[in-house]
């Protein structure tokens, strides 16, 4: 299925139905009076968050989305059907804006949550309803109220835990094939990931899950490349890995590259708690390793853990770590004794 991950929409209620001017004529009912029904409600139109959805593909193919206009009410006192509802259903971390692209109009987060988009048109009212002990025969009706149209936008942001970031082939795709069962593409040559993947990884009895979005290079902010576009898929998490390749000659240079670019792009990405790896180190020998390490940590003002996604070497401390970080997200506590805390910028 093809990701994607902002798609603009049409979406109109349903009009109400008009009331009826009617009278009742009956053999032997010598004052029938007035006895015209109301016209039934318009539609509305809702956005729910469903499971099993992870793509906004669907709002490729269909972008208008219009509800059922209400009936008109007939003689007999006979109310009009109420026109039928239109459901959107979407992936759960669906935020709507409306069509200015920044005013937020919901953000449905959780699978079950639903918002009013448009409210349907109330019916108008029949005859009936303008019989007083003065006016016994009213002769006018009113008409339905007109549905409600809007544009919106529909911006996915993939609900997850942790997110890894980095350079191109700095290894994210690998080190989340390697504890998760996403089978992301992985390849020598940079941009091999082009949409994000998703994983869950367990360690000691916990999952969470993993966001991977393709890689960031210097400009990304300003638009070059492609992780500038799917950024917002690590906007919900509690805590960032950031890996870098360890057989980069210039490791604080890569890692301070990223850090420019998660600051340019929003503070409060950048502001979120970080963990981070010397990645590939399996193709280092011991005293490379070292010093690339220790320059690392200088750069990031905080501890380096150090891992291989090719071999496993290091995953589960980084994992460890990783719900560390993420319990203490959900819960603040002080980290246990032996504990590696993530670092805040």
């Amino acid at each position: 299925m093809k990701f994607l991950d902002l798609a603009k929409v049409t979406i109109r209620s349903g009009a109400g139905g008009a009331g009826c001017s009617s009278f009742r004529r009956e053999k032997f009912v010598e004052f029938g009076g007035p006895d015209g029904g109301d016209g039934g409600k318009g539609g509305d139109v809702w956005a729910e968050a469903v499971e099993g959805l992870n793509t906004l593909i669907d709002f490729r193919y269909q972008q208008h989305f219009f509800a059922g206009n209400g009936r008109p009410g007939m003689g007999a006192q006979r109310s009009g059907a109420d026109g039928a509802d239109i459901v959107l259903k979407v992936p759960a971390g669906t935020e709507i804006l409306d069509e200015d692209g920044e005013t937020v109009v919901a953000d449905l987060t959780r699978p079950g949550q639903r918002v009013l988009l448009a409210r349907g048109g109330n019916g108008g009212w029949g005859n009936l309803r303008f019989k007083t002990a003065t006016n016994r025969a009213p002769r006018h009706a009113n008409p339905g109220q007109e549905g409600v149209e809007r544009v919106l936008w529909l911006r996915l942001k993939l609900i997850a835990d942790a997110g890894l970031v980095g350079l191109p082939n700095a290894g994210k795709s690998t080190f989340l094939a390697a504890v998760s069962n996403a089978r992301p593409k992985i390849a020598d040559y940079p941009f091999t990931t082009l949409v994000p993947n998703l994983g869950v990884a367990g360690i000691d009895g916990h999952e969470f899950v993993l966001a991977d979005i393709p890689g960031l290079i210097e400009g990304a902010s300003e638009g070059r490349g492609l992780g500038d576009q799917f950024l917002a898929h690590i906007e919900r998490c509690a805590v960032l890995l950031h890996l870098v390749d360890g057989t980069s000659a210039t490791v604080t240079r890569d890692f301070r590259t990223i850090e420019a670019e998660l600051a340019a792009y929003s503070p409060a990405l950048a502001a979120k708690p970080r963990i981070v790896a010397l990645n590939k180190i399996d193709a280092l020998d011991t005293r490379t390793r070292g010093a690339r390490r220790r320059a690392l940590a200088r750069a990031a003002g905080g501890p380096v853990l150090e891992v291989s996604g090719a071999t496993g070497q290091g995953v589960a401390g980084v994992l460890r770590t990783l719900w560390a970080a993420i319990a203490a997200a959900r819960a603040p506590a002080a980290p246990a004794e032996g504990e590696v805390a993530a670092w805040r910028p």
